[in-house]
């Protein structure tokens, strides 16, 4: 199965030498001593000219694992709860990922809810956007996707806990990226404090923290789901520190801060 790119020309360029070149500004030199052992990256995902320099300058201080598991929001409804796309290879303008199918059997065959497909990815743009930046970084990684819109706190820690038992004895060869943005059009001051109760939930690496102060304070987080699954991954495998590497808006591109999108890139090791 080929997932083709479906906002290849409209978040990030469509153009093969045009991506290369953006990627390559947005991602910066940093020196080994200051890349982190990444259990987890949590990246942004808007096109790239709001949301690129961070998920850039992110990934620049990573130090990322042979394997990736991908976690990202279902903005389209589709599909099943958790959606795995479990075979074959993810496109972009000029290149591929390969999905780890070996890897994406033995999680859906051990954790319960996970389940093979391909819909709830097929119009989703939360993990293709991240794909050009993963390739950049080592074309040879291999991936397992996977879309999550269950809202229940129970199913989703269920659900962290089992990949993290799947995984632990292969875990030096696996990090997990979650693809979310943060708080959504209000105001630029408006998202500062909502995203910085949120963000300071994922410092605490506390996964049921994070789910209920963004429930509870209406924090438009759209990767809330994914990311507390990636959290107890996180903790499961023994995670000790998480560090916010950079947070912006949009208007700080856009000038408007009046209406933003706030995105957060953090680390996790």
């Amino acid at each position: 199965m080929i997932r083709k790119p479906v906002v290849a020309g409209q978040f990030y360029p469509g153009r093969s030498n045009e991506l290369l070149t953006t990627i390559d500004s947005l991602l910066i030199e940093v020196d080994s001593k200051f890349k982190k052992q990444t259990i987890l990256a949590m990246l942004p995902h808007a096109g790239y000219i709001y949301s690129g320099k961070t998920c850039g300058r992110t990934l620049s201080y990573a130090s990322l694992r042979e394997n990736v598991i991908l976690l990202g929001p279902n903005h389209t409804g589709l599909g099943k709860m958790f959606a795995v796309w479990d075979k074959g290879r993810w496109e972009f303008p000029g290149g591929f990922l390969e999905v780890n199918e070996e890897l994406s059997t033995k999680l859906i065959e051990h954790v319960d809810y996970l389940i093979s497909d391909t819909d709830a990815h097929l119009r989703e743009h939360s993990l293709e956007v991240i794909i050009p930046f993963l390739w950049r970084l080592n074309p040879k990684m291999k991936i397992v996707p996977i879309c999550i819109k269950e809202p229940n706190l129970e199913n989703l820690l269920k659900v962290g806990t089992e990949i993290a038992e799947v995984i632990k004895p292969i875990s030096n060869d696996i990090s997990i990226i979650v693809s979310s943005d943060m708080s959504h059009f209000i105001s630029h001051n408006q998202a500062l404090k909502q995203d910085r109760l949120a963000i300071d939930a994922i410092l605490d690496l506390d996964p049921e923290k994070l789910y209920r102060v963004v429930r509870q304070n209406n924090i438009t987080m759209c990767g809330v789901f994914p990311m507390t699954v990636g959290l107890k991954i996180a903790k499961d495998l023994g995670a000790r520190e998480a560090e916010l590497i950079e947070y912006t808006t949009s208007g700080e591109v856009s000038g408007d801060m009046s209406y933003v999108v706030g995105y957060a890139g953090i680390l996790i090791s």
